[in-house]
């Protein structure tokens, strides 16, 4: 069974696959015209974010038996069309949950108080006390869940420990967890919570789920947090709630285009901060993710 590791992959969970009999090629900065070429000597791949297979790759892939996704998010896959021709599609959900979870929570403090932007004073050498001392606390605040799957609620249960009431939605859950009173009206997050955070898939139906009539309906002064995919807001609609104080600040993780654009209209405005989707960027995650495609590679060449 051959194997082609397409993006960096934990250097433990390969010696695992090697040491199950796997003949695991590591070529992490392939290109997509180089992969087309090599694609049918392989019977598995792994990807995590940065390789996309489409329906060019897949009919090029003539012995591939599954697709591994090292993360959560299948949205650089054609899920469809690879198993429409006999592959296995699978990913990592629960891996890397706890490190994008952290980053939310993160991100509702950075926003509270400010801590980016005055850092960023400190460095330049100024003593702004005065100008950043109207920060708030997040205990007694409402933080609004708009997917409550396991990010969301592990997102849940870290801000009700801090002291935040927290709503949830998710038309998908019947039960979430005790911290979370679940809201079966999108508008009743809209219209109670003081920060409002992200983690649906970008599918159709999520599909600028924060939209400009969505803004409409918060609270003046909102704040918004997206560590989930990129789509799911619509960003000229945010970056117009920013100019006009609706919202009184963002942070993102994740962009409608991360390959040029990349936010940079919304990181224009001061009072957004942001990363370049490392949600699930640390040792810890990147190790279990390892874990689990290895397990799962082992698991399809067993068969």
């Amino acid at each position: 069974m051959r194997l082609i590791i397409c993006d960096p992959t934990d250097a433990s969970a390969i010696e695992t696959m090697r040491a199950a009999g796997i003949e695991v090629d590591v070529r992490d900065t392939i290109t997509l015209e180089e992969l087309e070429t090599v694609i049918a000597d392989y019977h598995i791949m792994v990807v995590r974010s940065r390789t996309t297979v489409r329906a060019p790759l897949i009919d090029k892939a003539t012995n591939l038996k599954a697709v591994i996704r090292g993360g959560v998010g299948v949205d650089n896959i054609d899920v469809a069309y690879a198993e429409s021709k006999g592959i296995e599609v699978r990913n990592t959900p629960a891996a890397s949950s706890n490190s994008v979870a952290e980053l939310t929570i993160g991100y509702l403090f950075a926003l509270a108080r400010q801590i980016p932007q005055v850092t960023a004073t400190m460095k330049d050498g100024k003593w702004e006390k005065k100008a950043f001392s109207k920060g708030s606390e997040l205990a007694g605040k409402t933080l609004g869940i708009v997917g409550c799957g396991r990010i969301g609620a592990m997102v849940g249960e870290k801000a009700a420990a801090l002291g935040m009431a927290v709503l949830g939605y998710d038309p998908f859950i019947a039960e979430m967890a005790s911290c979370i009173l679940k809201e079966e009206d999108l508008d009743e997050i809209f219209a109670r919570s003081d920060f409002i955070t992200v983690h649906v898939p970008h599918t159709d139906g999520t599909h600028y789920i924060l939209d400009a009539a969505a803004f409409a309906k918060m609270k003046d002064g909102v704040y918004i947090v997206n560590c989930g995919r990129g789509g799911t807001v619509d960003e000229a609609a945010l970056c117009d709630a920013l100019a006009s104080g609706k919202v009184a600040g963002a942070a993102l993780d994740v962009f409608e285009d991360e390959k040029v654009e990349r936010g940079q209209r919304l990181m224009a405005f001061p009072q957004v901060i942001g990363s370049p989707h490392i949600g699930a960027g640390t040792r810890e995650a990147t190790a279990r993710v390892g874990g689990e495609v290895a397990q799962i590679a082992i698991e399809i060449a067993r068969r």
